[in-house]
């Protein structure tokens, strides 16, 4: 399975799946570091992991997109 980090709330990490875009509470001990707003988490044998190369591709894919929004 596969998270982006929505928000931080208190000691929480606010995970949404990117499939089903279901939101869920981990406390932030639970989780990697370094961990921000938007890092993608994929969830594998019961931990959590920080998938950079996702995240890459996801934050180039929107800016491409912003790019062409504003031409």
């Amino acid at each position: 399975m596969k998270y982006s980090v929505d928000r931080f709330e208190n000691n929480l990490a606010i995970l949404e799946d990117i499939n089903t875009k279901e939101k869920k509470e981990v406390p932030l001990a639970e989780l990697p570091t370094p961990l921000k707003e938007g890092s993608i988490l994929t969830f594998k044998d019961s931990e959590y992991i920080i998938d950079s190369e996702e995240e890459t591709q996801r934050r180039k894919r929107i800016m491409d997109k912003f790019k062409r929004l504003k031409k």
